[in-house]
């Protein structure tokens, strides 16, 4: 099928008009128009070659909003004509445990990148989202609510996913006090889906400019952490913290916020390690864990969720020759809250 897209054609270049061919439709494919594609900070590390050796060209891109436009001989999932999502993975083993489960994305072997990868065949690599089209077996693609915008709707495939994945593991309730660490495309998913499960949600952030922001989205306080000690008050308080920070910081602060079995769970991928004292988490049997995005149910889950409650990403939407300029923004912070690519404009 032949496709356009933007590319990286060597580790640290700058994105360029790319042709190329994505594989024929096959029995179980699915092909799309893509809308819009989102901008995710790993597309940056990955086209900057930040977290090992990658491929070029590569064409980035796992938040892909489109409309089926073709579909396999023995397809049943989706029509013609349907509005279609596709996150950060487009295959898996599918006999593992993990797979079974529906958790594709812990994958024994390894989840199939949307990009950077090669496909299940070990030779054909995988080209992503910034592009006019996409193929993908319909196991891994997922239903959008026609109410929700479709730009909105792309940054969820990844962002939105990632955020709400941890909320329904640590079974968030009405009433339970919720803390987001950073407002950014992270956090602010963080935030309103947080404040949807009826939760009392607290965010903190570096940057006193966000409040309003954050206060519209459905937070209840907003905190200013530059002066640690304003936090002193807040131990002790909550039963879940989502950490969407990827700087390095002083872990210890925000277990020590925790109540008892309370859990900080780690989603931004920090430079370095942290540093743990024990105490922090002896002192009211606190706990820090991890979280992934989410299985392709979840996925289905979680946009069925943000269509009953009407919940997009905040987006900026942009032209493909903007999205060069969009990385050096994204990497400065400086972005409300997710660039999203028009992709009629590649």
């Amino acid at each position: 099928m032949k496709s356009r897209g933007l590319a990286a054609l060597q580790a640290n270049a700058a994105l360029t008009t790319f042709d190329f061919n994505r594989r024929e439709l096959g029995e179980h494919d699915v092909n799309l128009d893509i809308a819009y594609s989102g901008i995710c900070h790993s597309d940056i590390h990955q086209v900057r070659q930040e977290w090992g050796p990658a491929i070029f060209p590569m064409v980035p891109g796992h938040e892909i909003a489109g409309t089926v436009t073709g579909i396999g001989s023995s397809v049943t999932k989706f029509a013609v004509g349907d509005l279609i999502g596709v996150g950060v993975y487009i295959d898996s083993c599918r006999t593992c445990e993990s797979c079974k489960q529906g958790l594709q994305q812990y994958c024994e072997s390894g989840m199939t990148g949307t990009y950077n990868s090669l496909e299940r065949d070990g030779k054909t690599v995988a080209y992503g989202g910034y592009s006019n089209n996409f193929v993908i077996n319909q196991d891994y693609a997922v239903h959008i609510p026609a109410n929700l915008s479709l730009a909105g709707v792309a940054p969820l495939l990844c962002a939105g996913i990632t955020l709400y994945s941890p909320l329904k593991k640590w079974g968030v309730k009405p009433g339970m006090k919720i803390g987001v660490m950073g407002l950014g495309g992270l956090g602010h998913m963080g935030v309103k889906f947080a404040h949807a499960m009826g939760a009392e949600v607290t965010v903190f952030s570096h940057s006193p400019d966000k409040a309003t922001d954050a206060l519209a989205m459905g937070a209840d306080h907003f905190v200013v952490t530059k002066d640690i000690s304003t936090l002193k008050p807040l131990y002790k308080t909550f039963d879940l913290i989502l950490n969407t920070v990827s700087a390095d910081l002083d872990i210890n602060i925000y277990l020590d916020m925790l109540k008892l079995d309370g859990t900080l769970v780690v989603i931004g991928l920090p430079g370095v390690p942290y540093s743990v004292n024990a105490d922090s988490l002896l002192n009211g049997r606190r706990r820090i864990a991890g979280s992934m995005i989410g299985g392709i149910p979840e996925l289905q889950e979680m946009l069925d969720f943000c269509g009953q409650h009407s919940i997009v990403s905040d987006v900026e939407i942009i032209s493909a020759d903007y999205a060069n300029t969009a990385y050096e923004r994204t990497v400065a912070s400086d972005v409300k809250y997710r660039f999203v690519i028009d992709a009629t404009s590649i």
